[in-house]
């Protein structure tokens, strides 16, 4: 059976005019059984691409444009990339349509929860203080506990409750679309995680599972979980 094709969004463009994205998302995918390609942002085709997807994961990155979820401006937000923006608030409207195995990350489940309809948080320490560290410094993921609902899809996919997030983000959803179902929250109430109920499968988390999987059973098998319902995707074919 053909690997199946997972389109994977890549960072924006750099100060050297290179698109990037860190290895784990990758290597995590590969573990899995996956056929990883990069989507990079801007791409005037994208819909060709996507036809030819089994699944689509949303990676991590810079802060979305505020004012496409009628925010206002913070002096921490950075890296607004209009041409991912656009592109990437697209694939998502299009897997939901789809049905497309789908799978937000860190900016990615933020992504998501614009694209159908949600609002964020613009700076988490404004809204909940600093009880529990979300970021570190640049290159270092925090640790935390988050707890997910034991009735969730997600729940039975990571075969546990409780789970330890690494972290990097200083923005969360703050209203959840009304498509999406919240299944995890960090122990300040910050929601960690969102399931699309009338998706196969469709989930956002906003740690960052890719940086621990290696390690961690219980982070691959999100990994794991995904590429599997890709393959069921692309056997349909």
């Amino acid at each position: 059976m053909t690997r199946p094709l997972i389109g994977i969004t890549s960072y924006g463009r750099d100060e050297n005019n290179r698109f990037s994205l860190r290895a784990e998302y990758i290597e995590a995918i590969r573990r899995a059984g996956g056929l990883p390609i990069l989507l990079p942002p801007g791409e005037p085709h994208w819909q060709e691409l996507f036809e030819k997807l089994d699944g689509l994961l949303l990676a991590g990155g810079g802060d979305i444009d505020p004012a496409l979820y009628g925010g206002v401006h913070h002096p921490t937000i950075y890296m607004i990339d209009p041409e991912r923006d656009q592109v990437e608030l697209a694939l998502v409207k299009n897997a939901a349509a789809a049905r497309l195995p789908t799978l937000g990350i860190c900016r990615g489940s933020q992504v998501i929860n614009v694209a159908l309809g949600g609002t964020l948080i613009e700076h988490v320490p404004d809204v909940v203080g600093d009880t529990v560290f979300y970021r570190l410094v640049p290159g270092q993921y925090a640790r935390h506990p988050v707890m997910v609902a034991p009735d969730s899809r997600l729940s039975n996919i990571l075969a546990q409750t409780e789970t330890v997030a690494a972290s990097s983000h200083h923005q969360a959803i703050r209203q959840h679309a009304l498509s999406l179902q919240v299944v995890a929250s960090a122990a300040d109430g910050i929601i960690e995680a969102v399931e699309l109920p009338e998706h196969p499968w469709f989930f956002a988390v906003q740690w960052h599972p890719e940086i621990t999987a290696a390690e961690d059973p219980a982070q691959q098998r999100l990994f794991d979980a995904f590429v599997k319902a890709a393959a069921s995707k692309n056997s349909e074919k």
